[in-house]
């Protein structure tokens, strides 16, 4: 069954952050010296060809494993919602509000990229929503990958402060997310107007929208009927698609 998506309310907190680039390098081969003539002919050895490159992985444009509480993202603490560092290496968001989302951002800005992140709950009703965003402009204008812990996911945005879902008419079911008290590693693709909802390696949604073009990317959790969403994210990394 379908699920609704509810209005949405909105909490917004900016930050900032470093990024880290990564290049590859090459090592220049070597030959061995010529030799005189000698007394006897000898059977030169076949050429060796070189070993093939590895392949090159996606660039890394940004990453945070949230270690470093001075990285840059938002430090807040309310009474009707957190978004902070924990003494454990991970970013957390809490929303102690009912159909409420809370987000942050470390306030960069790219055109086309691939989001990835681990998101575990840890506490709060199933009946939630998390996961990342790309191409923010601002509190009115950006796109949401999300995934609950009860087992839907859509991928939607806020344009001029309306929400829609771009997915489909609703939040779809898969069993490809982990329910419960679990950690699900998201993927978002932002290439051009192509959006790409990806979890735990399983490709669950896709659409088309060129309402954005660039923007900042980020974290999102968020409440239906019951507050207390709870969610524990790790190893955010945006690559080069």
């Amino acid at each position: 069954m379908k699920r609704l998506w509810p209005i949405l309310l909105v909490v917004l907190w900016f930050g900032s952050a470093c990024s880290l680039m990564k290049f590859p390098s090459l090592s220049p081969a070597t030959s061995a010296p010529a030799t005189e003539e000698a007394s006897a002919p000898t059977q030169a050895a076949p050429p060796t060809a070189p070993p093939s490159p590895t392949p090159a992985g996606p660039a890394v444009l940004f990453q945070d494993d949230f270690s470093n509480p001075e990285s840059g993202w938002d430090r807040v603490n309310a009474k009707d919602g957190i978004t902070d560092y924990t003494d454990t290496g991970a970013y957390r968001i809490f929303v102690n509000v009912d159909n409420t989302d809370v987000w942050a951002n470390p306030g960069l800005n790219f055109t086309d990229v691939r989001i990835e992140v681990d998101a575990t709950k840890v506490g709060g009703p199933d009946d939630n929503d998390f996961g990342v965003i790309c191409r923010y402009q601002g509190l009115d204008n950006f796109y949401f990958f999300i995934i609950s812990s009860d087992g839907y996911y859509a991928i939607g945005k806020v344009q001029e402060g309306e929400q829609t879902l771009l997915s489909g008419e609703n939040m779809e079911y898969s069993d490809a997310i982990l329910q419960g008290m679990a950690t699900n590693h998201l993927r978002a693709d932002c290439v051009g107007p192509h959006l790409v909802l990806f979890v735990n390696g399983n490709k669950l949604a896709e659409a088309r929208d060129d309402a954005f073009a660039d923007g900042d990317v980020g974290l999102i959790a968020g409440t239906f009927d019951t507050k207390g969403t709870d969610i524990l994210f790790d190893n955010f990394t945006v690559f080069q698609p």
